[in-house]
């Protein structure tokens, strides 16, 4: 498949077998049959919503199969898998049997990117903080005068961004934020697996590894499997591989990849940058990676108070995007502005209200222990509202860390008791209160246990540490519930 390295490639004599038609395998879908190749959209789904998008993509004149996934389609030249397909599916035992290719949508984007001058990739992944960091990337980029897109795992399809044309038929974009998930990473080929001559390993210009902790294990099989798959995201980095100080796996996932030669490892931490670091000096963001005497200088980003919210995790988060822009090449004034500029999305660390002295902190999108364990250290004296489905995690080391800042627990959700045990074990003096309802009327109840037992300077900080289908349709109902049952406490400051 070397020859189909670029948009202008006879895309129109291979024949594609997509599967799963949700946004991205629609996106791929649409592509492929503009740019006239046969394309077979499949999806093990046959409800209202897969009817639907099989309508759409019918209506184009493409071959939509409903209701299975599991057969190859005869004469497939190439499989295009979805993220969140398992690996495990016979659909793709089928395809190794047969000797057909898999690519997932981002070596597909890769592929179709133009031939001449391609928008270059800045990728993010991570267990928690991806949407936060490229949002921040992308406000780096813009303040820089770039035109940029978000992409991946959030906003845009990678396939769309790439494909994007301005008024005058141009690419759209000079340089892509992307945001990779484990899934989509999982079928990317590793650098070693591609032939240096075949552009089908994506190679980014700069990659980051935020963070990385137990998520997913249904999935991959094992952390180790889930730690590799980030991993992939760092092959063939041409410029710099960005790595978080306070996780050794991160830097060890950079020791163990194959780059382009000059690639460096550049660490970001909130302690003072060291030699090719990332880090904070008093109340300064600085750059001791790219600049042009990193042993005796550094360069100066920004404050901490331009960070939005400043709480430490979101810091580093800060220090991450500002590695990727560097390394890019934006000067230290568009950090800054882009930082200054940068607002987070709903249910991140969003302050509600002051009641009575207290504030009330929504982190509905903590949903696991790894990203409340980041929330719970950005405050002290908290009231903590946790609990909802677990996902078969346990949360011995999340209380542990977090017990000294603990005012009291208020526990709701199915899975409660998991976190309740926790905390008999590690934090037995912190008063705990269960609610046990699960109708529309339940963050009424536990808001108002949490507002009983908070003093005033406290914070009522939602880091449930647990998905929120138990009692929500998704993490963001829920942070919409909590800020609805502060409202309803009464006067609010702020």
């Amino acid at each position: 498949m070397s020859t189909f390295t670029h948009h202008g490639a006879p895309w129109a004599e291979l024949s594609f077998c997509v599967a799963g038609t949700g946004v991205t395998g629609a996106s791929a879908v649409r592509a492929l049959h503009g740019l006239g190749a046969r394309v077979v959209a499949i999806d093990g789904s046959a409800d209202d919503n897969a009817r639907r998008r099989a309508e759409e993509l019918g209506a184009l004149g493409v071959d939509v199969r409903l209701g299975d996934d599991e057969t190859l389609p005869e004469d497939v030249d190439v499989l295009i898998a979805s993220p969140g397909l398992r690996p495990t599916k016979p659909l793709f035992a089928a395809a190794r049997a047969a000797g057909v290719p898999v690519w997932g949508d981002v070596e597909l984007a890769w592929r179709l990117r133009p031939r001449v001058n391609p928008a270059p990739w800045l990728a993010i992944t991570g267990t928690n903080g991806k949407t936060t960091t490229v949002r921040m990337l992308a406000s780096i980029l813009e303040a820089s005068g770039k035109r940029v897109a978000a992409a991946g795992n959030v906003g845009t399809p990678v396939v769309d961004a790439v494909l994007a044309r301005d008024q005058d038929g141009e690419p759209a974009y000079d340089v892509l934020a992307l945001e990779l998930s484990s899934f989509q990473l999982h079928w990317l080929p590793t650098w070693e697996e591609s032939p240096k001559d075949d552009a089908g390993a994506p190679r980014m210009l700069a990659a980051a590894v935020l963070n990385i902790a137990p998520d997913h294990l249904d999935w991959h099989g094992s952390p180790e499997a889930y730690a590799a798959d980030k991993g992939r995201i760092y092959g063939g980095c041409q410029i710099a591989c960005v790595y978080n100080l306070a996780d050794p796996q991160t830097e060890q996932l950079v020791h163990e990849a194959e780059v382009e030669e000059g690639c460096r490892a550049v660490g970001f931490g909130l302690g003072p940058p060291g030699l090719s670091d990332f880090g904070v000096v008093d109340d300064l963001l600085a750059d001791r990676a790219f600049v042009a005497d990193r042993h005796s200088t550094a360069a100066e980003l920004a404050t901490v108070g331009d960070v939005n919210p400043p709480a430490p995790h979101n810091v580093a988060n800060a220090l991450a995007a500002a590695a990727l822009a560097r390394a890019y090449g934006v000067p230290p004034v568009a950090v800054r502005d882009g930082l200054r500029a940068f607002r987070p999305d709903a249910h991140r660390i969003a302050h509600v209200a002051t009641v009575a002295g207290v504030d009330y902190v929504d982190d509905s999108k903590a949903t696991n222990g790894h990203a409340a364990a980041a929330s719970l250290a950005a405050y002290r004296d908290i009231v903590w509202i946790a609990g909802g489905l677990a996902k078969g995690a346990s949360f011995d080391d999340l209380v542990s860390g977090a017990k000294n800042r603990l005012r009291a627990v208020v526990l709701m959700g199915a899975d409660r008791a998991v976190i309740r045990d926790a905390l008999a074990r590690h934090a037995p003096d912190v008063p705990v209160v269960e609610v046990a309802a699960t109708d529309t009327g339940a963050m009424e109840l536990v808001v108002g246990e949490a507002a009983a037992l908070a003093r005033p300077g406290d914070t009522v900080l939602l880091a449930p540490a647990c998905a929120s289908m138990d009692m929500y349709a998704h993490y963001g109902k829920r942070g919409d519930a909590f800020a609805d049952a502060v409202r309803g406490l009464g006067p609010a400051a702020g």
